[in-house]
């Protein structure tokens, strides 16, 4: 349910230290079973079966063999319970593709067979695990097995790697993954401690979002224990050929040892981050933050697991122009890992928050043209997407999802929405008010999940009053809960993108190019949005032009690569689709390939061009990477069918010569 209008303006007002009559003692009772219903309602996660008000999990513990010849995790998951409805029996378990093989529940010092039953798969959520517990057990286990196609495991073979020696295997949980692997209360609403003893082949290190000794030998057997509640999207795990270098007492990278040394050199600055993040909103409550690189076929930029972020290859190119992803996933540590949205319908609790922090990490290290560089492109960004997205999704606090995938559902709207709207914030109030109300919300919602109307309480007790009159109530709410992004909205402003600006309007005009001691200068930010300014398209001669000069075909950055590429696709510049295809091929970050598919799919030639390069790339794409693929292609191929003839043409007749194919209908020659 959407936080209504009326419920904002409400908080809004008595933040603002309006007076008003007292409701009569019968209107305020009647009143109150309607807040709790709204309230509960809000916090409802409709992306999983569990019943967290009847009983939930408060510790896990695993035992698991690691089994890369059969692609399988397999092994028992014990549970702590805290029974908090006295009448509940049940404990319902979310899974996605599992094998239950035998539940049992423990009393009185003992284990016995506990009756359970495995619900047909949704398409969507997987399948409800229904356990009978008479007794409410205070421990439950289930005995269980993945499946090859575990949606929340990759499992790639040597030669899918960076050393082409060992198989490597690792986890993706977030938003509703982590079911496809251990048998959950898959909910961000549900925290839990854990522990984990692990079997793997001696000749690969195991490592899980967890107490990860710098110092363990690889022999096979590890255990692991994070003392820390957690919802189970970060759960993590890992295996294959790693090694650990440390950049300073409490941080370091592990990667493929091929790897390791670039990415040491390119996350350098990791320590600075940290200590940064620590002035601003309080002490790092994690002991230890680790970074994994991951293969290229790794579905996103970086993933928060604590202790241990996972991290895409794609952000190093040797000269730390997007290690920001780095200061977004040590971000979460505060925003998102230690202060949880509730369901995904609030995910811009988790993110909106994180990329704030990221700014403000970036300013402190960076300095403040980087960050606003980053800023300006994220608000293009986001203004370019809400064009396609409907009024609702256009909103902060989302209503519920529904039979929606979480997946799907989330948006630039929840990164950069979020971000700005707390930009709003801090600009009215300043950092001087701002910042302290800030790290309470951190302070106070400590390893707790917490919903968009919790934050919008808190805003009205902890900031508002500080200056009754910074904040308009319609103003709060067209951040929240209306469409688009407010015309009061501060705006990013570059220097260094006018410059840009200028020497692009210049080269359009006179096809002179800019001087090379200005290019020079750029860096990552600054040639993505001499790109980004191109327009839908350019002449093939133009683009000819750019690329015999700045190299942009067969780049190895990423996020030049996502938009030099689509422009060249759009303009009819042949020449750069073997190398697009070569790098969808070779890197599975969804963020980068996706716009890629998405330009090639526009052309006959080009899905057919598509369909090939996602045959050879599938697999080594992670199952997320290819469901989204393979539902754009879907798209894609139903489209070309509709749109074509109804019918065969009409074959001459006797003695008539057949007219020539129609020169637009011709197939032009693969590249």
């Amino acid at each position: 349910m959407r936080l209504s209008l009326l419920f904002s303006l409400a908080m809004v007002t008595a933040a603002s230290g309006c007076s008003g009559d007292k409701a009569p003692a019968d209107a305020q009772s009647a009143a109150e079973p309607a807040k709790a219903a709204a309230v509960s309602e809000r916090r409802h996660d409709e992306s999983s079966f569990a019943q967290p008000d009847q009983v939930r999990i408060t510790d896990l513990a695993l035992e698991l063999a690691l089994d890369f010849d059969r692609k399988q995790l397999a092994g028992t998951a014990t549970y702590t319970l805290d029974w908090t409805d006295p009448k509940a029996t049940q404990l319902v378990l979310d899974t996605r593709e599992l094998t239950i093989q035998k539940v049992e529940g423990q009393a009185d010092g003992a284990w016995a067979p506990l009756q359970f039953a495995l619900a047909d798969a949704d398409p969507v959520f997987g399948s409800k695990l229904t356990i009978e517990a008479p007794q409410r057990n205070p421990q439950v286990r289930v005995t269980y097995h993945t499946a090859p196609t575990a949606s929340g495991l990759q499992w790639l073979e040597p030669s899918m790697t960076e050393g082409k020696q060992l198989p490597f295997m690792f986890s993706q949980s977030q938003a509703i993954h982590a079911r496809s692997w251990v048998p959950l209360q898959d909910t961000p609403s549900v925290r839990f401690t854990y522990t984990a003893h692990v079997t793997s082949r001696p000749d690969v290190m195991v490592l899980m979002s967890a107490d990860n000794d710098p110092n363990a030998a690889r022999d096979g057997d590890y255990t692991f224990k994070m003392p820390q509640p957690i919802p189970s999207y970060l759960l993590a795990i890992a295996a294959g050929d790693l090694v650990f270098k440390p950049i300073s007492g409490r941080s370091g990278v592990w990667a493929e040892p091929s790897m390791v040394d670039r990415a040491t050199a390119e996350f350098a600055d990791t320590e600075q981050m940290i200590a940064t993040t620590e002035q601003l909103y309080g002490p790092y409550r994690w002991e230890r933050y680790d970074m994994l690189v991951l293969p290229p076929s790794f579905p996103f930029g970086g993933m928060e697991n604590p202790r241990l972020s996972f991290i895409t290859p794609t952000v190093i190119v040797g000269d730390k122009s997007l290690v920001s992803l780095i200061a977004h996933e040590l971000a979460h540590s505060w925003s998102g890992n230690l202060v949880t949205n509730a369901s995904w319908k609030d995910i811009w609790l988790n993110e909106g928050f994180t990329t704030y922090v990221q700014g403000r990490i970036t300013e402190a290290l960076y300095g403040t043209e980087m960050a606003e560089m980053e800023r300006q492109i994220d608000q293009t960004g986001v203004k370019k997407d809400m064009a396609g997205m409907s009024p609702e999704q256009q909103a902060l606090v989302l209503p519920p999802l529904s039979e929606r995938d979480p997946d799907e559902a989330l948006s630039e709207v929840a990164y950069v929405k979020g971000s700005w709207f707390l930009q709003f914030l801090e600009q009215r109030f300043g950092r001087e008010v701002f910042d302290p109300f800030l790290r309470g919300w951190f302070d106070d919602h400590a390893f707790q999940s917490a919903d968009s109307d919790q934050f919008v309480a808190y805003l009205k007790k902890n900031l508002l009053p500080k200056n009754p009159n910074a904040v308009r109530p319609e103003e709060l709410d067209a951040w929240l809960n209306q469409p688009g992004i407010p015309a009061f909205a501060p705006q990013a402003q570059s220097r260094t993108f006018s410059n840009v600006d200028t020497a692009r309007i210049a080269w359009r005009g006179s096809a002179l190019l800019p001087n090379a001691q200005i290019t020079s200068e750029w860096g990552t930010q600054a040639w993505v949005h001499f790109l980004e300014g191109m327009g839908e398209a350019l002449k093939p001669e133009q683009l000819a032009q750019l690329d015999a000069a700045y190299k942009f075909t067969g780049t190895a950055n990423g996020e030049i690569a996502m938009r030099w590429y689509p422009l060249a696709l759009r303009s009819g510049y042949l020449e750069a689709r073997p190398a697009a295809g070569e790098f969808i091929e070779r890197v599975g970050r969804r963020k980068l390939i996706m716009p890629i598919y998405e330009e090639l799919v526009k052309t006959p030639d080009g899905l057919a061009f598509a369909h090939e390069v996602f045959a050879r790339a599938r697999p080594g794409y992670h199952p997320i990477t290819t469901a989204s693929v393979e539902a754009l292609l879907q798209r894609a191929d139903k489209a070309a069918a509709l749109a074509a003839p109804a019918s065969p043409p009409t074959a001459p007749a006797d003695g008539q010569a057949e007219a020539p194919a129609d020169a637009s209908a011709e197939q032009p020659k693969q590249p």
